[in-house]
């Protein structure tokens, strides 16, 4: 009774498991601050998103992978000239990406605004292209990018003081600033979106009060390879979700990611019996039938792999049984473009299980030091 007790307090005092619960609040907050600041956002994207522009957007890491999930949702919204880039690749390849002609909106998401990279792409867009705005979307009041807010050129949108995650892993942040980017499709309209937000936090909140026995079983037993699949949108979700695995692991469990269709062509072959498969399912019904396909294939493959099935709004029928199936009560009709959001929270929660399983603190799960909450060691060459 008293290692169960002590167990359950060493949880609920770690920053991660609060910033993982917080989530559905917080993107309700923010919601209502987007409210709030719709005429300054919805001016400046006027002025600076022309059918001309490039859109980039941008970030580091988690960050980055909040463009590559965000991307798809924008383009379905008319931003047609909408790309994700990281900052990684854009210090190095700048020209191989932007153009210097092109009017280009560049949008920043950074859980601190303090990575090496971030500030950099800042600067050197500056430097290189003819024209350039900004959009940085942060958590942090007190990092450089917040900082510098008020430049010319430059719309800084803010998040709640909350989603500024004290631990390593981004939770809170990442889902926010998701949120944010999607809304920004909305920000004309965002008045009348309340019903669809609030319907995402409810799948989100249905997770946490119903899902968290389940996955914390799986990510207790025996894995060392997990692999997550989505199509569209929520491929970016599946890149962020093993993410979330391997780091609050340390390593110990090797992640993958990829589309449904492309996991066919090669990468399958990781798949072993000591593998958890996630398969994020899409309403889609044209989307997925081609899910539900791959789903029936590495099942009758490999028999002993653990598989997770997540899905909204209806169940999916596969004929095979899974370790684990999730579905969240509100589809695409109620969640509108928001509906990607909450299929993070499943990676995140079995990252911070798995981490508790293999001994490690969630909040600081690098035991060799490989990486820190802040990259650290990033020289950056100003040579244009």
């Amino acid at each position: 009774m008293i290692d169960a007790y002590l167990t359950h307090y060493k949880i609920m005092k770690t920053n991660t498991y609060r910033e993982i619960l917080q989530q559905p609040q917080a993107w309700l907050e923010e919601y209502e601050n987007l409210v709030r600041e719709k005429d300054r956002i919805a001016a400046f994207l006027h002025q600076y998103l022309t059918p001309e522009t490039d859109v980039v957007l941008t970030g580091a890491g988690t960050s980055a992978f909040i463009g590559d999930a965000l991307c798809p949702v924008l383009r379905k919204q008319g931003w047609s000239r909408c790309r994700a880039v990281s900052t990684t690749d854009l210090v190095t390849h700048m020209s191989s990406f932007l153009s210097q002609s092109t009017p280009l909106l560049l949008i920043s998401f950074a859980r601190s605004g303090n990575s090496p990279e971030s500030v950099a792409v800042v600067n050197k867009a500056n430097a290189y292209c003819n024209q350039v705005a900004h959009i940085f979307i942060t958590c942090n009041a007190n990092g450089e990018l917040a900082l510098r807010g008020d430049e010319k050129n430059t719309c800084l949108i803010l998040l709640p003081k909350q989603t500024n995650d004290l631990s390593l892993a981004m939770t809170s942040s990442f889902s926010t600033m998701l949120l944010t980017g999607c809304m920004l499709a909305k920000i004309d309209t965002i008045e009348t979106e309340a019903d669809y937000v609030k319907a995402t936090a409810e799948n989100a909140q249905y997770i946490l009060d119903n899902c968290q026995t389940v996955l914390k079983s799986v990510a207790s037993s025996s894995f060392s390879r997990g692999i997550f699949l989505g199509s569209g949108e929520l491929r970016g979700i599946a890149e962020e979700c093993h993410l979330k695995l391997q780091e609050l692991t340390d390593g110990a469990i090797v992640c993958k990611f990829d589309s449904f269709l492309g996991f066919r062509h090669g990468p399958k072959a990781v798949v072993k019996p000591d593998s958890l498969v996630v398969y994020l399912i899409t309403d889609d019904e044209e989307v997925q039938i081609y899910e539900r396909d791959l789903i029936r294939q590495v099942a009758a493959n490999n028999p002993q792999t653990k598989q997770i099935i997540v899905s909204c709004g209806k169940k999916v029928n596969v004929d095979v049984h899974p370790t684990a199936e999730i579905m969240m009560p509100n589809g695409s009709k109620q969640t509108g473009i928001y509906g990607l959001v909450p299929y993070v929270l499943v990676g995140q929660l079995l990252g911070f299980n798995a981490s508790l399983a293999h001994d490690l603190c969630p909040d600081t799960p690098s035991v060799s030091g490989n990486i820190s909450r802040v990259v650290e060691g990033v020289t950056i060459y100003y040579t244009m």
